[in-house]
């Protein structure tokens, strides 16, 4: 089929059948999607059989929880961020602390500190390294920020994400799982740096969706979800001298990082750098 008899099929399925009150944004966005859905498969000569398989491994997929991955995993969340960056240089906006990947592994309504939080329960101290994070927010003129909302998550030395976190490490997707299935196919690996991911935000200021991955990590460069950044990358300092234990009142060795995050002043007719998507809340 020529382009225009696949857009007079579509036009015929989803256009012309209206009945009632039509969503002009959705029906173009479907319209879209699907000619080209059409166009992709009659480009590649999909047979039936590929494309209810392709269906099928979606479908799996979604009931394995990974759909979110997916978007990572295909590039979907780190195309948005360069759109994203497009934008803002459009707009004349430069300079603050690069944006990248949330995610879907953010969980709403945690509790919230002033100051300073500890994340971990203190169960694995002495086991495993204990991470103190710290870091200022300053707008673009290097001022700090009173009051900055700070929101942090990562996993924790088991590659989970939990509330009881210390010295992240990197994970992967599950071996066995669909969404590794289809990765295994094109000759990729599932696995992520160790990392950790931020919301800032102030009044006056332009929230930002960011994270740092750990300088030394084997997939530093080579994040399946294509997370890492120039100017996200941070380095963890092992810390041994006891007076600098004892002041931070910890049993032994500790890891530190400094992470500044710079934030961009809101202007006028500035892209929203607020998302809606559905979360996990506590």
């Amino acid at each position: 089929m020529d382009r225009q008899t696949i857009e007079n099929v579509v036009k015929t399925c989803n256009v012309d059948t209206s009945e009632g009150p039509v969503n002009p944004r959705v029906q173009q966005v479907l319209v879209r999607l699907v000619t080209d859905l059409f166009q992709a498969i009659e480009d590649l000569d999909l047979s039936q059989s590929e494309v209810w398989k392709g269906i099928e491994t979606m479908i799996d997929i979604a009931k394995a929880d990974e759909l979110a991955l997916m978007g990572s995993a295909v590039g979907l969340e780190h195309f948005l961020d360069l759109r994203a960056d497009e934008a803002d240089a459009k707009a004349g906006l430069t300079g603050g602390t690069p944006r990248t990947i949330e995610g879907p592994l953010y969980v709403a309504g945690a509790p919230e500190s002033v100051g300073f939080a500890r994340m971990d329960d203190g169960s694995e101290e002495g086991q495993i390294a204990t991470l103190i994070i710290e870091g200022t927010v300053t707008d673009t003129d290097g001022d700090i920020i009173p009051g900055a909302k700070v929101e942090m998550w990562h996993a924790n030395s088991h590659g989970n994400y939990t509330a009881q976190t210390t010295m992240p490490v990197g994970y992967g997707l599950n071996p066995e799982g669909p969404l590794q299935g289809v990765l295994n196919q094109i000759s990729r690996h599932g696995q992520r740096p160790a990392h950790v991911h931020y919301f800032i935000s102030a009044p006056g200021h332009r929230k930002l969706t960011t994270q740092f991955n750990i300088e030394g990590d084997k997939y530093l460069w080579d994040d399946f979800a294509f997370g890492t950044r120039e100017g996200l990358v941070a380095t963890a300092v092992d810390v041994t001298d006891e007076a600098e234990i004892a002041r931070r009142g910890l049993k032994g060795p500790f890891k530190h990082i400094q992470f500044n995050v710079v934030l961009q002043k809101d202007k006028a007719g500035a892209p929203s750098t607020e998302v809606e998507r559905r979360r996990a809340s506590a």
